[in-house]
């Protein structure tokens, strides 16, 4: 399994980033994907997240400015993200549950016993 990550980058206050995340060695039936990133608290936030019948879910910090989508066709997610703050700079991994599992909280941003990650993609948003 691959999760590989794509599109960070650097951007002023209030740009626009799309990161991807194109996957493979699996097929997307019965798990969640999504986006997690470091905290300026050193703390680990699901960003956001995808399931399999297409429901989303955002934190608080991101609604109505970040947008996740799926490219099934591409195996490709997708992390639109808008308005973008300096405190949105970080690192964002891609994260997909093993099947009948979900995404959830974690203490630490890394794979564990339920779930495949990528190597995560840099984000800077300067002021």
């Amino acid at each position: 399994v691959q999760l590989v990550e794509s599109g960070g980058g650097s951007v002023p206050t209030g740009g626009s980033l799309r990161l991807s995340c194109r996957y493979s060695g699996f097929t997307w039936d019965d798990n969640d994907m999504g986006w997690y990133r470091h905290t300026p608290a050193n703390e680990c936030e699901l960003v956001s997240l995808v399931s399999a019948d297409g429901s989303t879910n955002y934190a608080d910090s991101v609604k109505g400015r970040f947008t996740i989508s799926q490219d099934n066709a591409k195996n490709t997610v997708y992390l639109q993200m808008n308005s973008l703050k300096p405190e949105d700079t970080t690192v964002y991994y891609c994260a997909a549950s093993f099947p009948r599992y979900g995404l959830g909280s974690q203490v630490i941003c890394r794979a564990n016993e339920y779930n495949y990650w990528g190597q995560g993609t840099q984000d800077t948003v300067s002021s």
